[in-house]
Parts: structure tokens; C-alpha cells; sequence
């Protein structure tokens, strides 16, 4: 039995989950606690900066605990890596201390502040950064807060996963994939976009120096670490559907990635980035052309907002835990994929990466859980076919896919989306963006190698 250990850590945007891998590449234990948001009126949700620390810290202690219980008193993670969502992040102060909580990446406000932009930035935006203009991208969630009066200069931003290393005792730095998701990257220079920081006010020194996934930075050292942690080996992973997608070794240029968490995301692997004109037109369509976790690839990521709409229905209906899921997905799959119902007696809408407010209208009487939930899947289907579209016009169609994250564990949701994608596969992991980051781990540990996830090094 080895006794190396190392530990991927996924911040999500349900669950922050701990994934502990022994060297061979497997699983040993797997632990999960809620995403610490606190949601407000109108959509709004924000996460002190402390209560994420927290959650992490109770997460490494009930790892700890876990792997006591099942390798002994002497057992040790002997490095961590960090995913987790894009977007939202933390401003830290002159002092290194925050002074504003993370702004969820779903959070609505910011419109003000996008209509706000001089048109040269608006203009450029897509083609430039490879993101389209909207809400969700950090830089505008950073200009919200300045016009609310929070005093940007002298201050730093870190993403989540980034924030997370730095706490525990690394050295700061912005990963690329994870910065890519701010709009403040130009993707053909590979540094800040100059007019966008001055606009927001900031110099360069905001962001932190620019490093790859897996980059080594430094050790587990914050007060308060269980002894099996202290003293890891510490990296940022990534974004984590990037992060997901290399979780089950090389990935195929001609598949799609498909991350079903609460945005389900259709990922493309690129051998290098698409030109400023097709950036542009796919953001049209809310495609982002960006960097990959791996050095020297680009990723085309097509997001739908479909896993939100999936969980408020479930709530609308009533169904709060895995026994009332379980019974509305074999429910769902009574049916045919078509429904019972007629044609339009049921209009659903909110899929589409802009939006995420779900819309039933009712025409019509005798809608049920089942019906509501097959109403809402093939409303998923349907924006999904449009983001396949736009990327068929940019690159070759893809010839399969892989389906990963908790939805892909509903047969009704693997049902709808065989209408839709090709050749599908299921993910046979739980945790696929957690075992990636476990892999940015395992890396660590071998110095030798270049980067955690060239082709000749993968698992």
C-alpha cells in the first residue's frame, strides 16, 4: 500500500469538495461541504472571504480525520491543489487583507457598469479577451464595487482557487485559465489588457504575476492546519471545468467535454487560439475562446446555465434530497423523452449563459413534477444545439462526447442530452474536477517533469 498522499480541492458552486489520491492515482477518500454563499434580494449572492476559509479548513479537517480512520495516525496529504469556479474572487487591500466579499459569477449586478464602458473597450472586448460582454465576467463585477466606493488602488484581485492557495501559506499568483475568466487578459499577449485596467483604475500590480496550472507555490504553512496537511506542497489547478476536462487523461480535439454542475459547459481542446474575428462572433453567442490549463492549448467553452434551472425546479416541486431526485428522474424516464404533454402547454426559458431566471408558463392544465422537469431538459437541448452551431461554423465537428458532474448522474438528463450531442460517454468518477486537481497534485511531487499534464505525462 503507498503511503504517498495528495489532495485536489474543487471550490464549486454548490460544494467545495477535497478529493485525496494516493500516488497510483487512486481514490482514497472524498469529503464535501456547502459553498458558504449568502444569498440577497433580487439574485445577489456574495461569500466573505472568511467563511470560505473556513469551509476549507473544516473540509482538511474531516479529510484528516478520514485518513487517520484509514491509513493510520502517520498518514499525510504531501500536496494540495486548488480548482474551482471562474469569475468570482476576492480584492485584497495594500495590507493583504480582504476588503470585499467574492461576488458570485451568477450574481445579476452589473449592467450599469457594462453600459458604462467606452465604446472602444465594447468594441474590442470579445475579440480581444475571447469572453463575451456581460455581467459575468469579473472585470465588471469589479467596477460594480468601485462605483459602490470600494477604493481599488494599491489593492490586488485573486480568483478563488488562487486566493485559497495564498491563504494557506503560497505565494501569490494568477493563473492563466483562472485569468482568462476576468475579461482583463488580452489572449493574444498573454498580459493585461492596458485600456481595460486603466479604465477600471488599477495598474498592473493588481493582478499577481501570471503562472501555468500546476506551477509550484510553496507550502502549506497558515495557523490552524491539521498536522497530516502542514507543510504540502501547494499550486493553483485552474478553472475547473478545464481542470475536469483533463481529469481522465488525454482529451480528444475532436470531443466534447461536457461539465454538468450548475452551469453545464461544452469545452473543445484547440491546438492554438482562433483569431480576434472568430472570437468575436462567438461571443456573439456567449462562446469563449480562452486558455487551457495546459500550457500551449486554448479551449472553446460554450456555457449554459441549465444545472441552476435543473435545481429550482427541483425545489419547485419539492424535491430538497437524493431519495426525491432519484424517484423524479425514473419519474421523468416513465415518459418518453417527447413528454405526455401537447406541444406548448408547457414554455420554459432561462438556459441561455446571459440569463439563469427560470420561466414556466402554463398553458394548459395537468403539468406534473415529471412533466415539468422533461419541459426544463429539452429546454436544455434545445440552447445546446445553438452553441453547436455556432462552434460547427469555427471548427470540425466534434464526433463524441464525455458527460461529467452530478447531473450526468441522472438518467433522464444522459436521455436528453443523447438527443443532442454525439456518441455519448458517462464519466465513471464522482469528482472529476477534484481527481484533476489531485493530478496538479501528484506533479508536485515529480519536479522532473515539465508541466503536470503534457501529452507524454498524462496518467
Amino acid at each position: 500500500m503507498t503511503n504517498t498522499l495528495v489532495a485536489g480541492l474543487d471550490l464549486g458552486s454548490t460544494g467545495v469538495k477535497i478529493l485525496v489520491a494516493d500516488d497510483a492515482g487512486a481514490e482514497v477518500l472524498i469529503r464535501q461541504l456547502p459553498t458558504p454563499w449568502r444569498p440577497g434580494p433580487g439574485g445577489t449572492t456574495t461569500m466573505e472571504a472568511a467563511d470560505l476559509l473556513a469551509t476549507v479548513h473544516e473540509l482538511l479537517a474531516l479529510a484528516a480525520t478520514g485518513l487517520a480512520d484509514l491509513r493510520g495516525p502517520d498518514a499525510r496529504i504531501e500536496a494540495v491543489a486548488v480548482s474551482g469556479m471562474g469569475e468570482s474572487g476576492i480584492v485584497l487591500g495594500a495590507d493583504g487583507s480582504p476588503i470585499a466579499p467574492a461576488i458570485a459569477w451568477f450574481d445579476p449586478r452589473g449592467a450599469e457598469q457594462v453600459e458604462a464602458l467606452p465604446a472602444s473597450i465594447r468594441i474590442e472586448f470579445a475579440g480581444r479577451t475571447g469572453l463575451p460582454l456581460g455581467v459575468q465576467v469579473s472585470v465588471i463585477k469589479l467596477l460594480h464595487l468601485r462605483d459602490q466606493g470600494l477604493d481599488l488602488r494599491g489593492a490586488q484581485w485573486l480568483n478563488l482557487p488562487e486566493f485559497v492557495v495564498a491563504s494557506l501559506g503560497g505565494r501569490a499568483a494568477a493563473e492563466y485559465s483562472l485569468s482568462s475568466r476576468t475579461g482583463l487578459l488580452d489572449q493574444d499577449t498573454g498580459a493585461p489588457w492596458p485600456e481595460l485596467m486603466a479604465h477600471l483604475g488599477v495598474s498592473e500590480d493588481f493582478i499577481p504575476p501570471f503562472v501555468d496550472a500546476g506551477t509550484p507555490l510553496g507550502e502549506a504553512t497558515a495557523a490552524g492546519l491539521p498536522e497530516s496537511v502542514a507543510g504540502a506542497r501547494l499550486t493553483v489547478a485552474g478553472h475547473d471545468h478545464l481542470v475536469s476536462a483533463v481529469s481522465t487523461g488525454e482529451f480528444a480535439d475532436d470531443r466534447y467535454h461536457v461539465s454538468m454542475g450548475t452551469a453545464e459547459v461544452l469545452l473543445r481542446v484547440l491546438d492554438e487560439p482562433l483569431p480576434f474575428d472568430a472570437r468575436d462572433r462567438l461571443a456573439e453567442h456567449f462562446i469563449n475562446c480562452v486558455r487551457h490549463v495546459v500550457p500551449g492549448k486554448w479551449v472553446l467553452v460554450a456555457g449554459v446555465k441549465t444545472g441552476l434551472l435543473m435545481r429550482r425546479t427541483l425545489h419547485l416541486v419539492g424535491v430538497t434530497d437524493r431519495d426525491g431526485r432519484d424517484a423524479l428522474d425514473a419519474a421523468v424516464m416513465e415518459q418518453p423523452f417527447e413528454g405526455l404533454l401537447q406541444p406548448g402547454d408547457v414554455d420554459v426559458a432561462g438556459a441561455r449563459n446571459d440569463d439563469g431566471v427560470l420561466r414556466l408558463v402554463m398553458h394548459a392544465d395537468g403539468a406534473g413534477p415529471a412533466d415539468l422537469f422533461s419541459a426544463v431538459l429539452r429546454h436544455g437541448n434545445d440552447e445546446i444545439a445553438v452553441l453547436i452551431d455556432v462552434m460547427d461554423r469555427e471548427v470540425p465537428p466534434a464526433t463524441s462526447a464525455l458527460l461529467t458532474g452530478g447531473w450526468a448522474s441522472m438518467r433522464s438528463v444522459r436521455r436528453a442530452r443523447e438527443q443532442v450531442l454525439p456518441n455519448v460517454r458517462v464519466s465513471d468518477r464522482s469528482q472529476d474536477t477534484a481527481y484533476g486537481a489531485s493530478l496538479f497534485a501528484a506533479r508536485l511531487l515529480t519536479p522532473i517533469l515539465s508541466h503536470p499534464l503534457t501529452k507524454e505525462n498524462l496518467p
